[in-house]
C-alpha cells in the first residue's frame, strides 16, 4: 500500500504487516488521545477502537487535532473515527462514545486488544482502566499530566514506577499501589516543575450529554505539548507492536 511504503521501508515488510495485524484501543480522544489516533493510524494499525464520552467544544480548539469549527458539538469518537476512514479506508476502526467506569471498562476491552492506549484526564476513570488492562495482562501505555508544562525537553517516557515531578503521576501510582500494582505500565510525562495541587476542581462549561463523573480542573495548556505526548505514545505503541510477540 503506497500510503505506507515509507513505514514498510524503515521497519520491514514482516513488523510492517504486524502493525496491520494490530488491534489498538484508545481510550481519552482529547488533546493527547486526538495526536494518539493519528500516529497510529498514520502508522498503519490495522484495527482501532476509538472511546470518549464527550463531545467537542470551543475551549477544545486550542489543543485538540479533532477540534475545528465544522467538528463542533459532534461526538469526539464519531468525528474520530471519520478521521481515521480518511487517513486508512482499510483500517477496521469503531468510534465507541462511552464513560469508562467499573461498569463499563470490560465492554471497552472486549474484544481483547493487543494494546491499550489510555488517554483519560480523569483519576478515578484513569486508575480503573489501568487497574483492569492490568488484571487481564493487556500491554498499557498511559499519559500522565500534560496540562501547565511549557518545556518540551523536560518530556519523557518511562515506566509509571519511574515517573518523576509530575502530580498526576504521584496520584496514579499511589491508587496503584493500594490495588497490589507496582509496575509494568509505560508512561509519557513531563519532569517539569508545575505549581499546582490536587485540590478542589472547577467546573468547565461542556456540553450537557457529555457530563459524567466529578466536576474536572480546568488547567491551561499548550498544543505543542500535549501533541508530543500524544505522538510519544503512538511511537511506542508502533514500536512495541511491530516486534515480534514473546
Amino acid at each position: 500500500m503506497d500510503r505506507f511504503s515509507r513505514i514498510e521501508k524503515l521497519l520491514g515488510p514482516e513488523p510492517f504487516a504486524r502493525l496491520q495485524a494490530s488491534y489498538v484501543v484508545v481510550v481519552g480522544l482529547g488533546a493527547v488521545g486526538g495526536y494518539v489516533l493519528e500516529g497510529l493510524a498514520r502508522g498503519g494499525i490495522g484495527k482501532l477502537r476509538l472511546c470518549d464520552f464527550d463531545v467537542i467544544g470551543t475551549t477544545n480548539i486550542n489543543r485538540q487535532i479533532l477540534a475545528l469549527e465544522t467538528t463542533l458539538d459532534r461526538c469526539k469518537s464519531e468525528v474520530a473515527a471519520e478521521r481515521v476512514r480518511l487517513i486508512n479506508p482499510a483500517c477496521e476502526v469503531q468510534g465507541m462514545q462511552i464513560f469508562c467506569d467499573e461498569q463499563t471498562v470490560h465492554t471497552i476491552l472486549d474484544p481483547r486488544p493487543d494494546m491499550v492506549v489510555d488517554a483519560i484526564d480523569s483519576l478515578g476513570p484513569k486508575v480503573q482502566l489501568l487497574k483492569t488492562c492490568h488484571e487481564l495482562g493487556i500491554p498499557t501505555l498511559s499519559s500522565m499530566g500534560a496540562a501547565l508544562r511549557t518545556d518540551p525537553t523536560k518530556i519523557g517516557f518511562a515506566d509509571l514506577s519511574k515517573t518523576r515531578g509530575c502530580p498526576l503521576a504521584k496520584r496514579v501510582r499511589k491508587r496503584l499501589r493500594r490495588l497490589g500494582i507496582e509496575q509494568g505500565i509505560g508512561c509519557v510525562y513531563s519532569s517539569e516543575p508545575v505549581d499546582f495541587a490536587y485540590e478542589g476542581p472547577q467546573e468547565e462549561e461542556i456540553p450537557t450529554m457529555a457530563w459524567r463523573g466529578c466536576p474536572r480542573n480546568v488547567l491551561g495548556s499548550m498544543p505543542t505539548i500535549t501533541g508530543i505526548f500524544g505522538l510519544t505514545l503512538a511511537n511506542q505503541a508502533l514500536l512495541a507492536l511491530s516486534r515480534p510477540s514473546d
